[in-house]
């Protein structure tokens, strides 16, 4: 029996009705002769309720038990969907991350999946049941429950997918699929009938929030095809697959903006091999996610270094910095709080030219200062002043026609 994993999110299970209807679609699944598994994730705000909680009682909480607290609001919702369907006159049953063994690293609060036991799954299927799994947790060797952090739901449903050989992971969101950019900031972004996993990935990892980067991960490594539509209409969304050669025909796919944003400089580091060894791994010994780096010879004995990190990160990682500063002889660190990077990406930057330049010179026109440029093979992005963020998204998505469909923009072969 061929297998389909669907998701939830928080905002498309909010309510009562809001449950039935995303029934309604398992049941639809079930009917075309799938066996389905549906993740869920908690209701609409309750896990900010659950936080709010908690910090009332003590602003620094311990992480394993804030892991214990945040897990329960998934549990609830697989109960209250697996309720709905039996009311429906279906056979559901559900279970929590712990349950089908989800095995993950201790790192609470941002634990990262290890393993999963699919053979409970996969029994119940069996018997003809609907299984309901809680997202977004697992369970550490100790026996620890343990949560995966932002977007931890969409990772589980890719991972349990990969797990099962499922033939399709559907996640169902309350916009109806992959934009050209945000709609919200450019109200004329257009839908992508499909995207490849690195575009995507790179998106994610600079600013849409429509799927998180781990789940994109998975679902690149296990081949896992991922369809992100709408929970409220029946129209198909944006496929996540692996490229296809007429991809390359489209220089630019997307464009995305990422705010709460921090740029840390080290100015007159000693250019000498092993000191940007020792600043990164004080920063990893810190937990700090750094997306961007520049390093730039100013002279063959100095250099300056800075690296672009989560507005959230600032504080760790200006203790990490201040801790290496003397070891690594440097004279001065700066810090910018008011910063957020815009990007252009696509895979057809491998084979077209003059990307830079257009985003450049739209960004000149408008008036918006950049402040650093870093690169993939597939992307650009400029960091520039928090203020003007909105502004430059707009003007890149006009210079780039990102208001048409792939086929009508001049930018296409």
């Amino acid at each position: 029996m061929a297998i389909i994993v669907q998701k939830f999110g928080g905002t498309s299970v909010a309510d009562a009705e809001k449950i039935r209807r995303a029934a309604k679609r398992v049941i639809k699944a079930v009917e075309n002769g799938f066996g389905v598994v549906v993740v869920a994730s908690a209701r609409g705000k309750q896990t900010d309720q659950l936080i709010a909680d908690a910090l009332e009682l003590n602003p620094n909480p311990p992480k394993r038990e804030m892991d214990q607290l945040l897990s329960t609001g998934e549990q609830q919702t697989v109960s209250l969907f697996a309720m709905a369907l039996d009311a429906m006159g279906y056979d559901a049953i559900s279970f929590t991350g712990s349950q089908i063994r989800m095995m993950t690293d201790s790192a609470h609060t941002m634990a990262r999946i290890k393993s999963i036991g699919a053979e409970r799954i996969h029994k119940q299927l069996d018997k003809g049941r609907i299984v309901i799994v809680a997202g977004f947790q697992g369970i550490d060797k100790d026996e620890n429950i343990t949560t995966l952090g932002r977007g931890g739901s969409d990772t589980t449903a890719v991972a349990l997918a990969a797990a099962l050989g499922a033939e399709e992971c559907e996640i169902y969101t309350d916009v109806d699929g992959i934009h050209t950019s945000d709609p919200r900031i450019f109200k004329n972004a257009v839908k992508m009938d499909e995207i490849s996993y690195d575009e995507m990935l790179e998106l994610a990892s600079f600013g849409a929030g429509v799927m998180h980067p781990r789940a994109i991960e998975f679902g690149k490594k296990y081949d896992v095809k991922i369809h992100v539509r709408s929970s409220s209409n029946e129209t198909d969304g944006t496929m996540i697959i692996h490229e296809v050669p007429q991809m390359e025909g489209v220089i630019v796919s997307g464009a995305t903006v990422k705010k709460d944003m921090a740029k840390v400089g080290l100015v007159g580091v000693d250019n000498v091999p092993g000191n940007a060894a020792k600043v990164f791994a004080h920063l990893a010994k810190a937990k700090v996610i750094v997306s961007d780096i520049i390093q730039t010879e100013i002279s063959d004995k100095k250099a300056n270094l800075s690296f672009m990190i989560g507005i959230s990160d600032l504080a760790a990682a200006k203790k990490a910095v201040e801790q290496i500063k003397d070891e690594i002889n440097c004279e001065g660190i700066f810090v910018r709080d008011d910063i957020a990077e815009v990007s252009v990406v696509g895979i057809g930057m491998r084979t077209h030219y003059g990307v830079a330049e257009k985003m450049f010179t739209a960004l000149a026109e408008a008036k918006v200062n950049i402040d650093s440029i870093t690169t993939s093979e597939i992307r650009i992005s400029c960091a520039v002043d928090e203020d003007q963020a909105e502004d430059a998204l707009k003007v890149i998505c006009a210079a780039f026609e990102l208001d048409k469909p792939p086929e009508q923009r001049s930018t296409s072969d």
